[in-house]
Parts: C-alpha cells; structure tokens; sequence
C-alpha cells in the first residue's frame, strides 16, 4: 500500500490488513508472545507489535491479554477517546490523535517501533469486527520504516457481541455488516438488502455517523422489501452507565431517516442496530 490512499479508489488500508495469514510465532525469531524483555530494556526490533482491541469501552471488558499488551509496551498510539480508556494501564508514552492528525502520530509510532521500542496501538472494541482500517494503516506504517516487527491483533470485546446477546440473535443466525468506515458503502448495503429480505436473517449492524444511522438503514431496509413489522433495537452505549435499549419496529425506525448530523438523530456514535426476524 503507497503513503498516500484514496479509499475511493483504493487501495483501503482493511484490504492491505488482510492480505495475509499472521506468521507463526515461532517463524519470526520474535521473543515468545506475552514474554517481552522482562529486564526493562528495550525489546527487539522484529518483536510483534500489536493492536488491541480494547473493549466497548467498560474497563471490565478489556482482556488480560490485551492489558498485557498495552501495559508493557513503551509507546502505544490511538485514538484519543479510546486512549483514555487505557491511559491509566500504562508507563507508556502515549501518542493520541483524530483523524486529522492520525497520520502524523502513526508517522511517530513507526519511527519509535523501527528504532527497538516496543509499541502496541489500540482500537475500541474488536479490530476484527470493525477496526482492519486501522489496523491496515498501523501495519503500513511499520513496515513503511523497515521494521521486521509483525503486527498481531488482539482480540477484544465488541459491541457487536454485547448486542447479540442483548439482542438474542445468535450469530450462527446473523447476517453482520460494519459500515462504520470510509469509502464506498454499496456492497455492504447490498449485504443488508440480502440478509433481511432474500435470507431472513437476523441483522447486526454498526452505522456510519451520521450518515447512515439506525433510521436512515431502516428507511433503506423498507425500500428494499423487508417486512415493516420486523423487530429492531437500537443498542446504545453498550456497557457504559448511560446503556440504553431503544425498541422499534422497522417501520418505527424509519421515522427517524434523514439527515447527516448529530443533530439530526435522537441517537449517539455508539449504537448498534439489531433487526430480528420471527423465530
């Protein structure tokens, strides 16, 4: 993948993430997973670096392993609302951005990693649910530096977990579609479209604020044929102190399409909307 990307016309960085299988460990030459020099010093420059999911945002469902990862890192780099998440699990220096200014704290992080520190990048929730954008522009950017050092996901727990249980839609049963990212959306409104009209399966969604909220996806949904009375649930801040279920119809729900700002949903970023077919 070149420095520069237009997620339009690509290469998307989620595309470069999985363009592989992880290595095995022991084809590395990296020090064994979990057992970074435990003598202070700085670890060696093909040592894994990883990126963690960091959970929905409750500490209580961030992983031992992914705790781990951050605590003995000496530079981690993220988002800043996922960063204070973690900031208090750490010595390490922290590098916190936007989206404006990502490309600059991962410049950073690459130069740090490249010169033997070890760095661990993190992610709310689960990379592997919604987060390979990221995790295809942190691997970018060390191998961009000439670093030997693997990127290794590890997994958290997402909110598209929490909401299946909240939900009961088991995921054998769920069709799980993110839109929480950029570029062209086409193909996985298709995938929508397919799931709750053509399959009948249960639906997990992350929409894309604001955009592409729980209103606007059930306007879509109805467009395309699916059942008015389908059942649909909002999940709202998933495991925080603020966690709300809101309960629709899919007809309910499409009131609430239009617009492209917050100020023009009755709900925040972080939803989840669960659709459910008649069991």
């Amino acid at each position: 993948m070149s420095d520069e990307y237009d997620l339009d016309a690509g290469p998307d960085p989620a595309t470069f993430a999985a363009a592989a299988a992880e290595s095995d460990i022991d084809e590395e030459g990296a020090t064994p997973e979990g057992q970074r020099d435990g003598g202070g010093e700085t670890a060696g420059a093909d040592d894994p670096v990883y990126a963690v999911g960091v959970g929905p945002g409750n500490p209580e469902y961030l992983t031992p392993r992914g705790e781990r990862a951050i605590r003995e890192a000496d530079v981690v780099v993220g988002f800043t609302t996922v960063v204070e998440f973690i900031e208090d699990k750490t010595d390490a220096d922290l590098l916190t951005c936007g989206y404006k200014d990502e490309a600059a704290a991962l410049e950073e992080f690459g130069e740090r990693v490249a010169a033997g520190e070890s760095g661990t990048a993190v992610a709310m929730g689960d990379p592997n649910h919604s987060g390979y954008q990221f995790v295809g522009k942190v691997q970018d950017t060390v191998q961009q530096h000439d670093s030997d050092s693997p990127v290794r996901i590890v997994p958290g727990i997402s909110s598209i977990q929490l909401a299946a249980s909240r939900a009961r839609t088991p995921m054998e049963d769920t069709e799980f579609v993110t839109l929480h990212k950029s570029g062209d959306l086409e193909s996985d409104m298709d995938r929508l479209a397919a799931a709750a009209t053509t399959d009948e399966r249960h639906l997990l969604v992350l929409p894309r604020p604001y955009d592409r909220m729980p209103g606007d996806l059930a306007a879509f949904l109805l467009e395309e044929g699916a059942d008015p009375d389908l059942e649909a649930l909002v999940c709202e801040k998933l495991t925080h102190d603020a966690e709300a279920i809101h309960r629709f119809t899919l007809a309910e729900l499409a009131d609430h399409a239009g617009g492209d700002g917050a100020e023009d949903t009755p709900f925040s970023d972080l939803v989840v909307l669960a659709v459910r077919q008649p069991v």
